[in-house]
């Protein structure tokens, strides 16, 4: 099941609103997964052995643990997220396996990987953003608010992922440039960069990132040379504020690579990958790398 459909069996269960219910995120619906969901119940009319032993006898998920707390859950609470992914049905030898997944582990440890979105987000051929596309100009309308907020999203998402492969095609994903807005990993903190001096160091070691655009009148443009291949994407897309603007659209910045430690063990049916990316990070990114499939970012 989708995070979706958990949310919404949810609702009709203990007889909520959608936004009753507070969630980090959405999981993949073919990976076996942990979510966790806040749900905004009257603490004196249904206690938490209750409200567990609803959810087993009505749901098909198995529930780990609750508890009562004072705030709602939401995606700006979540940390990141932990994996464990097995490789198998592989077609060469254990060793050459192993030799080649350990050179793709040093290459990401060295530099990381562009953060892109997954198909996941995009929709197979892109059919999501393309959606999103037409509802932002208008030529489409699916009647529901939630759905709609998600297909405009995954067109910022298209428009992120077209920034990032035109850095790693003009050769500047590896390094900063000029007029780069940057995120510290470890405060979140993001400034504006005039030249990258000394701070081209601590993105080698991992310290810092370049972040990338997700269109919106609110988001903090870039400057000088990041800002020129920001504009050219924005220009091509054929949006404007006053379009963003009458969908809502507010817009953010997205940290532009992931820089997960990889744990590699051979098992019986293959090679497995332990790794933690943080919020917003697919794991499916990451595995096209060890996978070799298309990032289907054109």
């Amino acid at each position: 099941m989708t995070t979706r459909e958990v949310q919404m069996q949810l609702v009709e269960l203990f007889h909520l609103r959608p936004q009753m219910i507070g969630t980090g995120g959405l999981k993949d619906k073919d990976a076996r997964a942990t979510q966790v969901f806040s749900l905004q119940l009257e603490k004196e009319k249904i206690d938490t052995e209750k409200a567990v032993r609803s959810v087993a006898g009505s749901i098909d998920v198995r529930v780990n643990w609750a508890k009562y707390h004072d705030t709602k859950f939401r995606a700006g609470h979540l940390i990141g997220n932990s994996f464990k992914v097995l490789i198998s049905d592989i077609k060469v030898s254990r060793g050459k396996a192993l030799h080649r997944v350990n050179r793709i582990t040093d290459r990401i440890h060295s530099i990381g990987i562009p953060n892109f979105y997954g198909e996941q987000r995009m929709g197979r051929r892109g059919k999501n953003a393309k959606a999103g596309w037409d509802i932002l100009h208008g030529e489409k309308n699916v009647g529901n608010r939630w759905l709609s907020r998600y297909l405009i999203s995954a067109y910022q998402s298209h428009l992120c992922n077209r920034y990032l492969a035109e850095r790693v095609e003009r050769d500047i994903y590896d390094r900063l440039v000029p007029g780069d807005i940057i995120e510290d990993h470890g405060t979140g903190e993001r400034t504006l960069i005039h030249e990258p001096g000394d701070l081209q160091q601590r993105y080698l070691n991992g310290e810092i990132s370049f972040t990338a655009p997700m269109f919106g009148p609110k988001m903090i443009r870039a400057s000088r040379e990041a800002g020129i291949l920001e504009a050219e994407i924005y220009a091509e897309s054929g949006l404007s504020n006053k379009l963003l603007k009458r969908n809502r659209v507010t817009g953010t910045r997205r940290r532009g690579r992931l820089t997960p430690r990889i744990e590699i063990e051979a098992k019986k049916r293959g090679i497995q990958l332990s790794f933690t990316l943080h919020k917003g990070g697919f794991a499916t990114t990451l595995l096209r790398e060890f996978m070799k499939t298309s990032h289907g970012q054109r």
